[in-house]
């Protein structure tokens, strides 16, 4: 067995950032992950005049329920996603004028299903170029509140934005949702809210938040889901076992689901109170799985998918076009490069295996992995390197983004399992 040390979440670093800095008190994360994403996030905190201090393991934060400290700030969201969609919200609880940009990528990236029900709630937001994009310009005077209606089809961050937003307002806000994906990521900013005061009620579709701000609190940050995806899924393909403490019957993440998905490919998977081990059996049947709600996980099981004993199907994912690049067309085009058949429409992708080398492809070959600037199809295509020699990436440092130690790591596990396997 192989015990693998996941850093803290993304996802969770990014909100409790927040939280903390629209928190009355001093808050302490401990084990936050340190990364581009949420290294940006807490400078862009530290633009808008909020005191982040930072060591090895924990991060302290002096909240300001009462806005940024500075009535004018520039900020760089470099291409960080959560950076760039929940510190525009944050910076309208203020008052001050406060600018917003980001790079070529995350420009790329949408914004106006968020932008536009903030103007709704009265908030003076304007786009520089091109209309639902960065860079944008927020006129704060606070934000009263009040009722608002959301399409959250194509992030479920837009809702957190507003989420997250809404015990700043004057009145609280009534948040109706037309469409939703990746609900877990929603949960996690409701259980997230709750650590630090505020309930959210539900009334079917409509999300109430009460006003009242936050309490600051201490609060521990838990690996990351995604990033444990790439591990689980070694052990999957290598027939050895992986456990990652940290990662439980109680973790707030939906990404750890992808183990189910594992288990039903044949893994054998143990979730524990407290930790996760994943054994691979020597075995890979095809799956057909609905990913909707555990989306990032796509391109793991994409990467996976050759290895199976029949076809991988991978549906309700159209939300996967539209993050860092175009990730169901990424795992098609660079699968094809290793030789094998794909087939995609605008919200599936499936994976056919030649498996008795009927088609005359056999076995996947070595390719150059274009990476299109996206960590998740670095980490994903590691695993497919663990069966094909000679698979390279043209940009293998954009792990950056969420793990920069992933390549050493994701050595160090290969290393482990193959004494695992011939132990």
């Amino acid at each position: 067995m192989v015990l693998v040390d996941i850093p803290g979440s993304k996802s969770i670093t990014a909100r409790a950032l927040f939280l903390a800095a629209a928190a009355d008190g001093v808050t302490t994360l401990q084990r936050p992950l340190r990364s581009d994403d949420t290294e940006g996030f807490a400078e862009g905190l530290t633009r808008l005049g909020y005191r982040v201090g930072r060591t090895p393991d924990a991060w302290q934060i002096d909240g300001r329920p009462q806005g940024p400290a500075l009535a004018e700030a520039d900020v760089f969201c470099r291409d960080g996603a959560t950076t760039a969609r929940f510190l525009p919200a944050l910076a309208a609880a203020g008052h001050g004028v406060y600018r917003f940009d980001a790079s070529p990528q995350m420009r790329r990236r949408p914004l106006l299903p968020l932008t536009r029900a903030l103007r709704d709630l009265g908030v003076d937001l304007r786009h520089e170029e091109a209309e639902g994009h960065h860079p944008l310009t927020v006129r704060a005077a606070g934000v009263e509140g009040g009722e608002v209606v959301l399409d959250a089809g194509q992030s479920s961050q837009y809702l957190t934005a507003l989420l997250l937003l809404g015990p700043l307002t004057r009145t609280g806000l009534r948040i109706t949702v037309t469409d939703l994906v990746s609900v877990p990521y929603v949960e996690i900013t409701l259980a997230m809210m709750r650590a630090f005061g505020v309930e959210v009620g539900r009334e079917g579709n409509t999300y109430v938040v009460p006003p009242g701000g936050y309490r600051a609190t201490t609060y521990a940050i838990e690996p990351d889901a995604s990033t444990a995806s790439y591990f689980f899924a070694a052990a999957a393909l290598t027939g050895g076992e992986v456990t990652v403490p940290g990662l439980g019957e109680g973790a707030l993440q939906g990404d750890l689901g992808f183990v189910e998905v594992l288990r039903r490919m044949g893994a054998r998977v143990d979730v524990g109170a407290d930790r996760t081990t994943v054994a691979g059996t020597g075995e890979l049947h095809g799956v057909t799985v609905n990913m909707r709600d555990i989306s990032d996980t796509m391109p793991t099981l994409a990467a996976l998918a050759p290895f199976a004993t029949g076809a991988v199907r991978i549906e309700d994912v159209a939300n996967t076009r539209v993050k860092e690049c175009d990730r169901l067309e990424a795992c098609a085009e660079n699968l094809r490069r290793l030789g094998v058949e794909v087939a995609t429409g605008p919200d599936w992708i499936e994976i056919r295996p030649d498996v008795d080398g009927s088609r005359g492809g056999g076995a996947p070959t070595g390719a150059d992995i274009k990476t299109y600037g996206d960590h998740r199809i670095v980490m994903s295509f590691a695993v497919t390197g663990l069966r094909v020699p000679g698979i390279s990436f043209d940009d293998p440092g954009c792990v950056r983004k969420t793990f920069p130690g992933f390549h050493e790591a994701f050595g160090e596990l290969a290393k482990a399992l193959r004494k695992d396997v011939e132990g």
